[in-house]
This record gives C-alpha cells, structure tokens and sequence, in this order.
C-alpha cells in the first residue's frame, strides 16, 4: 500500500513532462492545411498535414517531393516526384511552415545603408 503513493507521485512527474512535451509546438491549427517540411539531408516535401504526435511524426496526404539538383545538394530543381500518403519520421523533421502565407522578406538584420 505505501509503494501506491510513491507511484502516484512518480505519475504526476510524468502527466507534467508530458504536458510539457505537447506545449512545445502546438500543429493541431494546421491539419487539413498544406504545409511544408524540410528535413535533415536536404530533402523538402509539401502536403495536407493529416495528423502528428508529440515527437513530431508527421502524416502528410498528397505529398509532393521537391527534387534537388544534382550537382549541387542544397540546390532544389524545377522537378517534383508524387509521394501521395506518408509517414514523416519526427526526428528527421528539420522545418515545418505552412504553404500559405509563405513569401520572401527582405533581411531585417542587415544594415540599409544609405547612399
């Protein structure tokens, strides 16, 4: 009986880190929305966010890969490969934004100089 209330204890350092885990990124405004992923290697897929867990495993539908060039690894080509239905391993999972919205600013950091 008295092992019972270390357990209890033991329990709800667990349910706290567990809690916590979930408040890291929260993806749930995202599904049935078209996002992008980048992962380790230099890979980058686009598709409808299905579904994820803690660890940030990823089901994406309508997946497409963008192909990289050749010659250049960090490079991406014009070509794209049809994925359709896949699993995104989380811990590959380098980036993830969604599609739209996505746009290209001017570096805030640099300094204008004025002539």
């Amino acid at each position: 009986m008295a092992s019972g209330g270390g357990g209890g204890g033991v329990g709800k350092m667990a349910d706290k880190e567990k809690k916590k885990k979930e408040s890291i990124l929260d993806l749930s405004k995202y599904i049935d929305k078209t996002i992008r992923v980048k992962f380790q290697g230099g890979r980058e897929a686009s598709g409808v966010l299905k579904g994820f867990d803690p660890l940030l495993n990823l089901v994406l539908d309508g997946t497409i890969e963008y192909m990289r060039d050749p010659d250049d690894q960090f490079k991406l080509t014009e070509d794209t490969r049809q994925l359709g239905l896949v699993v995104c391993r989380g811990t590959s999972v380098v980036l993830i934004c969604p599609q739209d919205g996505m746009e290209a600013i001017p570096n805030p950091f640099i300094q204008q100089q004025d002539g």
